[in-house]
Protein backbone atom coordinates (compact mmCIF):
# COMPACT_ATOMS: atom_id res chain seq x y z
CA UNK A 1 0.00 0.00 0.00
CA UNK A 2 1.28 3.44 -0.89
CA UNK A 3 2.30 5.46 2.17
CA UNK A 4 1.09 8.67 0.56
CA UNK A 5 -1.92 7.20 -1.23
CA UNK A 6 -3.49 5.53 1.79
CA UNK A 7 -3.75 8.76 3.82
CA UNK A 8 -7.24 10.27 3.86
CA UNK A 9 -7.69 13.89 2.76
CA UNK A 10 -9.66 15.91 5.32
CA UNK A 11 -12.06 18.36 3.70
CA UNK A 12 -12.10 21.62 5.70
CA UNK A 13 -15.19 23.71 6.35
CA UNK A 14 -16.19 25.88 3.41
CA UNK A 15 -14.80 23.45 0.82
CA UNK A 16 -17.05 21.16 -1.22
CA UNK A 17 -15.85 18.22 -3.29
CA UNK A 18 -17.80 16.35 -5.95
CA UNK A 19 -16.59 13.20 -7.69
CA UNK A 20 -18.23 12.00 -10.90
CA UNK A 21 -18.29 8.32 -11.96
CA UNK A 22 -15.60 9.14 -14.60
CA UNK A 23 -13.21 10.31 -11.82
CA UNK A 24 -13.63 14.00 -12.66
CA UNK A 25 -13.13 15.83 -9.36
CA UNK A 26 -14.46 19.34 -8.74
CA UNK A 27 -13.31 21.23 -5.65
CA UNK A 28 -14.98 24.52 -4.68
CA UNK A 29 -13.81 26.79 -1.90
CA UNK A 30 -13.50 30.40 -0.78
CA UNK A 31 -10.64 31.14 -3.23
CA UNK A 32 -12.23 29.57 -6.32
CA UNK A 33 -12.96 26.32 -8.11
CA UNK A 34 -10.68 23.64 -9.57
CA UNK A 35 -11.65 20.71 -11.80
CA UNK A 36 -9.36 17.87 -12.79
CA UNK A 37 -9.84 14.53 -14.51
CA UNK A 38 -8.02 11.80 -12.60
CA UNK A 39 -6.91 8.35 -13.79
CA UNK A 40 -9.90 6.06 -14.32
CA UNK A 41 -8.39 2.60 -14.49
CA UNK A 42 -8.11 0.84 -11.12
CA UNK A 43 -8.04 4.12 -9.15
CA UNK A 44 -11.15 4.76 -7.04
CA UNK A 45 -11.95 8.08 -5.34
CA UNK A 46 -14.56 7.99 -2.58
CA UNK A 47 -16.10 10.70 -0.43
CA UNK A 48 -16.82 9.40 3.10
CA UNK A 49 -17.50 11.35 6.30
CA UNK A 50 -16.01 14.63 5.05
CA UNK A 51 -12.85 12.82 3.88
CA UNK A 52 -11.57 11.81 0.46
CA UNK A 53 -10.17 8.29 0.15
CA UNK A 54 -8.10 7.09 -2.80
CA UNK A 55 -7.85 3.32 -3.35
CA UNK A 56 -6.54 1.10 -6.10
CA UNK A 57 -7.70 -2.32 -7.20
CA UNK A 58 -4.51 -3.46 -8.91
CA UNK A 59 -0.96 -3.97 -7.67
CA UNK A 60 0.72 -3.17 -10.99
CA UNK A 61 3.64 -0.76 -10.78
CA UNK A 62 1.81 1.81 -12.90
CA UNK A 63 -1.20 1.91 -10.58
CA UNK A 64 0.93 1.95 -7.44
CA UNK A 65 2.56 5.12 -8.78
CA UNK A 66 -0.80 6.64 -9.81
CA UNK A 67 -2.21 5.94 -6.34
CA UNK A 68 0.12 8.35 -4.54
CA UNK A 69 0.06 10.86 -7.40
CA UNK A 70 -3.74 11.03 -7.44
CA UNK A 71 -3.89 11.54 -3.69
CA UNK A 72 -1.25 14.31 -3.83
CA UNK A 73 -3.05 16.11 -6.66
CA UNK A 74 -6.35 15.99 -4.77
CA UNK A 75 -4.70 17.26 -1.59
CA UNK A 76 -3.15 20.18 -3.51
CA UNK A 77 -6.55 21.03 -5.01
CA UNK A 78 -8.16 21.14 -1.55
CA UNK A 79 -5.35 23.28 -0.12
CA UNK A 80 -5.42 25.58 -3.15
CA UNK A 81 -9.09 26.50 -2.96
CA UNK A 82 -8.85 26.96 0.81
CA UNK A 83 -5.57 28.92 1.23
CA UNK A 84 -3.97 29.30 -2.21
CA UNK A 85 -0.31 28.95 -3.15
CA UNK A 86 2.46 31.46 -3.71
CA UNK A 87 6.06 31.56 -4.91
CA UNK A 88 8.38 34.38 -3.90
CA UNK A 89 11.10 35.51 -6.31
CA UNK A 90 13.97 37.93 -5.72
CA UNK A 91 15.82 40.02 -8.31
CA UNK A 92 19.54 40.31 -7.56
CA UNK A 93 21.61 42.71 -9.64
CA UNK A 94 22.29 46.39 -10.15
CA UNK A 95 19.32 48.01 -11.88
CA UNK A 96 17.17 44.87 -11.77
CA UNK A 97 13.63 45.78 -10.75
CA UNK A 98 10.03 44.77 -11.27
CA UNK A 99 6.77 46.68 -11.32
CA UNK A 100 3.13 46.01 -12.09
CA UNK A 101 1.37 47.60 -15.06
CA UNK A 102 -2.26 46.65 -14.64
CA UNK A 103 -2.23 42.86 -14.18
CA UNK A 104 1.02 42.38 -16.13
CA UNK A 105 4.53 42.34 -14.76
CA UNK A 106 7.27 44.54 -16.25
CA UNK A 107 10.89 43.76 -15.36
CA UNK A 108 14.17 45.55 -16.10
CA UNK A 109 16.80 42.82 -16.23
CA UNK A 110 19.75 44.42 -17.97
CA UNK A 111 18.43 43.88 -21.48
CA UNK A 112 18.00 46.75 -23.94
CA UNK A 113 14.24 46.50 -23.43
CA UNK A 114 11.93 45.84 -20.48
CA UNK A 115 10.57 42.30 -20.20
CA UNK A 116 6.76 42.02 -20.10
CA UNK A 117 5.11 38.97 -18.51
CA UNK A 118 1.35 38.69 -19.03
CA UNK A 119 -0.76 37.39 -16.16
CA UNK A 120 -2.21 33.96 -16.95
CA UNK A 121 -5.83 33.38 -15.94
CA UNK A 122 -5.86 32.35 -12.29
CA UNK A 123 -2.50 33.95 -11.49
CA UNK A 124 -1.87 37.29 -9.81
CA UNK A 125 1.40 39.13 -9.35
CA UNK A 126 2.45 41.34 -6.45
CA UNK A 127 5.57 43.46 -6.05
CA UNK A 128 6.01 44.31 -2.35
CA UNK A 129 9.41 45.84 -3.18
CA UNK A 130 11.17 46.76 -6.42
CA UNK A 131 13.29 43.60 -6.22
CA UNK A 132 10.65 41.14 -5.02
CA UNK A 133 7.92 39.36 -7.00
CA UNK A 134 5.12 37.26 -5.50
CA UNK A 135 3.24 34.85 -7.81
CA UNK A 136 -0.13 33.78 -6.32
CA UNK A 137 -2.88 31.41 -7.41
CA UNK A 138 -5.00 28.42 -6.42
CA UNK A 139 -3.43 25.89 -8.81
CA UNK A 140 -0.06 24.76 -7.42
CA UNK A 141 1.16 23.47 -10.78
CA UNK A 142 0.32 26.72 -12.57
CA UNK A 143 1.92 28.91 -9.87
CA UNK A 144 5.15 26.90 -10.11
CA UNK A 145 5.15 26.99 -13.91
CA UNK A 146 4.67 30.77 -14.07
CA UNK A 147 7.38 31.34 -11.44
CA UNK A 148 9.77 29.07 -13.36
CA UNK A 149 8.94 30.94 -16.59
CA UNK A 150 9.79 34.27 -14.94
CA UNK A 151 13.03 32.80 -13.57
CA UNK A 152 14.17 31.69 -17.05
CA UNK A 153 14.53 35.33 -18.13
CA UNK A 154 17.69 35.62 -15.97
CA UNK A 155 18.79 32.49 -14.16
CA UNK A 156 21.20 33.19 -11.28
CA UNK A 157 24.79 32.96 -12.36
CA UNK A 158 27.41 31.41 -10.05
CA UNK A 159 30.07 34.18 -10.04
CA UNK A 160 28.23 37.26 -8.76
CA UNK A 161 24.86 35.66 -8.00
CA UNK A 162 22.98 38.02 -10.31
CA UNK A 163 19.62 36.97 -11.71
CA UNK A 164 16.14 35.96 -10.59
CA UNK A 165 16.12 33.44 -7.77
CA UNK A 166 13.55 31.84 -5.53
CA UNK A 167 13.33 33.31 -2.03
CA UNK A 168 15.06 30.46 -0.19
CA UNK A 169 17.25 29.27 -3.06
CA UNK A 170 20.95 28.92 -2.29
CA UNK A 171 23.22 29.68 -5.22
CA UNK A 172 26.52 27.81 -5.21
CA UNK A 173 29.15 30.41 -5.81
CA UNK A 174 32.33 29.89 -7.81
CA UNK A 175 35.62 31.64 -7.43
CA UNK A 176 36.69 33.77 -10.39
CA UNK A 177 39.82 33.59 -12.56
CA UNK A 178 42.18 34.43 -9.73
CA UNK A 179 41.12 31.46 -7.62
CA UNK A 180 43.76 28.93 -8.66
Amino acid sequence: MSRVGRLPIAIPAGVTVTVSPENVVTVKGPKGELTKEMARDNINIELKDNELLVTRSSEDKKYRALHGLTRALLHNMVLGVKDGFQKNLELVGVGYRAQLKGKNLTMNLGYSHPVEVEAVEGITFETPAATKIVVKGIDKELVGAVAADIRTWRKPEPYKGKGIKYENEVIRRKEGKTGK
